[in-house]
């Protein structure tokens, strides 16, 4: 008999996760959930994932679809294996038994076909049924107390499939299973999202909380909370290294030579002000031999591509090296994406990181609170990976207020989770605007923070030697305004 201590995974793509590496053998599981859920689709994908390592599962039926049509459904999914009918996967209906014979019959005929096909998993597809066959509390409890012995003496795995319960008063068996899965359907606005949660899971740990799942094609996909999965990183970080340039000469003196290398870097500005340019010209700050990855929610590749081209930029040189993804702010799971993004960061190998518009993280979840926990988990996990990361993130576009040039920037949110932070500004002045580029933060080197204007040419954003003609935009803008206590620009300041 196997150890009660063991874990045996489920099979099912993050569940095991959640689950802190599976269940334990011998142990009774209730998956509990509404119609639609995915219970039935659950059951079978777990036994079916544990006939492909050797075990043998059985599917006990009661009162549910006829075992012709959910097989029917079953075959559309993936993880179906017509070759593992009837050795390995076995499928009986005990409605009958349990009617005529009520509890009872229904445990001999589990205890009988246990031991005659020496099963190792068990479903039991529609304990709502035995609850309203039992008569009592009582008698219900002691079929689970018999079910109970019966997996630990054969060393069976069993999941109890039934639907969700009023909430008035929690069921007997609840108190006497190893574990209590729930599936659960919330509305957020007209958008529906899936969510599992583990209630309890007798004897070892496991993720708290609510988890997104979704049912594909490969049947139940389970996305564990990001904050949750990262609460520390994969690996230790080791950001010692020199500094490497963002890819902008200017820039890169005004932050006392580059930035660190794994470090985060924020560039903060209205639409027009030219983030996603800064990006592009980040991704190629690098040697020509370094893996770069640029993921957007705004711009398609194409359109990035074309952009880079206009530019100048050597984007069709460094092809090989260079991966643009996106993913439009459709309907989706946060969860779901930030671990492809991390998958395809580890596949490519990725050295350079640009997320342009961060802000389409926080969109995807209707759970503002999660996100400034979410943005730390998943930076800090860039850093252990040892991947230097530029973000943009979206300002107002209110113009430049005299006297208060960074009205409008609001990097309160970003400041804990990244070392370095640029804002740029749009500057209205008369019939023209103006760009305007200064360095907020930048942890740990000495930084000139004063303002430069700067404009994108052929080759991106080139920036004034100095910022005497920032100045002096500030200052017109201000008796453009009618601030007459602010003095007019010496020309000899700019060299004008």
């Amino acid at each position: 008999m196997a150890s009660q201590s063991d874990r045996l995974p489920t099979g099912v793509a993050g569940l095991d996760t959640i689950l802190g590496g599976g269940v334990f053998h011998g142990g009774i599981y209730i998956i509990q959930g509404a119609p639609g859920a995915g219970k039935t689709i659950l059951g079978n994908q777990i036994c079916f994932a544990h006939a492909a390592t050797g075990r043998r599962a059985l599917y006990i039926t009661l009162l549910a679809e006829s075992h012709s049509r959910m097989i029917g459904h079953m075959q559309r999914l993936s993880f179906f294996d017509q070759g593992a009918i009837p050795d390995r996967v076995s499928f009986i209906g005990a409605f009958k038994i349990l009617d005529d014979d009520g509890l009872r019959g229904l445990l001999d005929v589990v205890r009988r076909e246990v031991r005659a096909r020496q099963i190792k998993t068990l479903v039991l597809d529609g304990l709502i049924t035995v609850h309203e066959k039992a008569s009592s509390d009582l008698e219900l409890k002691k079929f689970i107390h018999e079910l109970q012995a019966q997996a630990a003496f054969t060393d069976c795995t069993m999941f109890l499939l039934t639907s969700a319960f009023d909430g008035q008063k929690f069921p007997p068996e609840h108190t006497m299973v190893d574990g209590l899965i729930e599936l659960q359907t919330s509305l957020h606005g007209r958008r529906a999202e899936r969510e599992m949660q583990v209630h309890k899971l007798r004897g070892g740990w496991f993720m708290g909380g609510r988890h997104s799942y979704r049912i594909t094609d490969g049947g139940i996909a389970a996305f564990p909370r990001t904050e949750a999965v990262l609460a520390t990183p994969s690996v230790w970080d080791n950001a010692d290294g020199p500094k490497v340039s963002i890819g902008i000469a200017g820039v890169d003196r005004m932050l006392g030579g580059g930035v660190d290398q794994h470090s985060v870097s924020v560039v903060m500005g209205p639409a027009g002000s030219g983030k996603t340019t800064a990006g592009l010209q980040f991704l190629f700050g690098g040697p020509p031999e370094e893996p770069a990855v640029h993921f957007g929610f705004h711009e398609s590749p194409m359109a990035l591509t074309l952009k880079a081209r206009a530019l100048k930029l050597p984007i069709d040189a460094r092809k090989d090296k260079l991966h643009l993804l996106w993913r439009p702010q459709t309907e989706a799971i946060l969860d779901e994406v930030t671990r492809e993004l991390l998958s395809s960061l580890k596949q490519f190998g990725a050295r350079r990181l640009v997320i342009d518009g961060i802000e389409g993280f926080a969109k995807l979840t209707d759970e503002r609170k999660r996100v400034t926990a979410f943005l730390s988990a998943l930076c800090n996990e860039l850093r252990a990976q040892g991947i230097t990361t530029l973000v943009t993130a979206e300002t107002d576009h209110i113009g430049v207020i005299p006297g208060q040039p960074l009205a409008g920037v609001a990097p309160t949110g970003l400041s804990p989770v990244a070392e370095n932070i640029i804002a740029l500004r749009l500057a209205p002045l008369r019939s023209e605007t103006h760009r305007l580029m200064t360095v907020l933060k930048a942890r740990d080197s000495k930084t000139d923070m004063r303002m430069r204007r700067f404009e994108i040419a052929e080759g991106g954003i080139t920036l004034d030697e100095d910022y005497g003609r920032a100045e002096r935009i500030l200052r017109d803008i201000g008796h453009q305004n009618g601030n007459p206590q602010l003095p007019s620009a010496d020309p000899r300041l700019t060299g004008e």
